[in-house]
């Protein structure tokens, strides 16, 4: 007798409903579910990995592609672990450091079967190519992508800058600077699009030099204050940053210089973290772990056709409010 027979004999069920449990189907009942999971903590039954891969033909792994690990991907990555967790999937996290070529080996382990599907986070290969990928398997991308192969979750920042933009101008800010991250994202081309249109609908200057793009961190932040406020013949009054990061350098630095935030010098950051909350920033609320179980969600639909289908949550972006602004 095998141990799925006598696990289905003492506990009254069928060896399809053990399966579904050793599975993680969430069509068992609680009850169903802990009385064989008790038969099995008794009998000290742990299931054989390669078998169930074997009878799923599944590796029932899930690809992670990111340049590398950083404060503003780690709510998207520990969303993305716990939930494919949840439903029986282990998370494989493949860090590039920008490298092309190294960033490859993660689709090529698609195309190999050594995981059953790939989520990206950051990509710095041709789109195109990363498309070309997709007949060895299912890829959802969280980074926005011109590429109708590839499904993205993530969410136009055109909607969630423009919260901020609206925010300063209604305090009565009219120099606004801005702190832009890649400057080939789509994600900075969105937020200078705000940028634009909103100056242009209160008829407000532009500076091009208060701009700059390929910053990211607390150092650059602290840096860019230097920079527009120390030598400059005109000086902004409000900047709104690229992350929560940037905006933390800010705000350092200009308490450093003796500039009063916010009475001379308003910021706002983005993606409301944990540190916008212990500075008292004023920051976009990007629902970042919420799109991480959206993406888990569209691939587990393609992994298993069978599986109902997870739920895609409308997401949106909201302004929180502090003490910067």
């Amino acid at each position: 007798m095998s141990n799925l027979d006598q696990i289905a004999k003492l506990s009254g069920f069928s060896k399809a409903t053990v399966s579904r449990v050793l599975n993680h189907s969430p069509h068992v009942s609680q009850l169903t579910r802990d009385k064989i999971m008790a038969i099995m903590k008794e009998l000290d039954y742990v299931p054989n990995g390669n078998a169930v891969s074997l009878s799923k033909g599944q590796t029932l792994q899930i690809g992670l592609c990111t340049e590398g690990i950083n404060e503003v991907m780690l709510p998207f990555l520990n969303s993305f672990v716990e939930t494919a967790s949840q439903n029986g999937y282990q998370t494989i996290i493949y860090t590039s450091g920008g490298d092309s070529k190294k960033e490859l080996r993660a689709f090529e382990d698609l195309r190999r079967k050594r995981v059953d599907a790939l989520v990206i986070s950051t990509c710095v290969n041709d789109q195109a190519l990363l498309g070309s990928y997709c007949k060895y398997g299912p890829i959802v991308s969280w980074q926005r992508m011109e590429l109708p192969e590839i499904p993205t979750v993530a969410m136009n920042q055109y909607d969630g800058y423009m919260l901020g933009l609206e925010h300063v101008i209604e305090r009565g800010y009219t120099r606004i600077a801005n702190a832009f991250g890649r400057p080939s994202s789509m994600n900075t081309l969105s937020r200078f699009v705000a940028y634009k249109d909103i100056m242009k609908k209160y008829e407000l200057p532009i500076n091009p030099q208060w701009s700059p793009t390929g910053i990211y961190s607390i150092r650059e932040g602290e840096q860019l204050v230097r920079d527009l406020l120390m030598n400059a013949k005109e000086r902004p009054n409000a900047i709104l940053c690229s992350n929560d990061l940037v905006a933390a350098g800010i705000l350092s630095e200009a308490r450093r210089l003796q500039v009063k935030v916010p009475e001379e010098l308003a910021v706002v950051g983005f993606d409301n973290t944990e540190l916008a909350h212990t500075l008292g920033i004023t920051s976009i609320h990007n629902p970042i772990a919420a799109q991480a179980q959206n993406a888990f969600n569209l691939l587990l639909s393609k992994l298993n056709p069978s599986e109902v289908e997870g739920e895609q949550k409308k997401l949106q972006y909201c302004l929180v409010k502090r003490a910067t602004t």
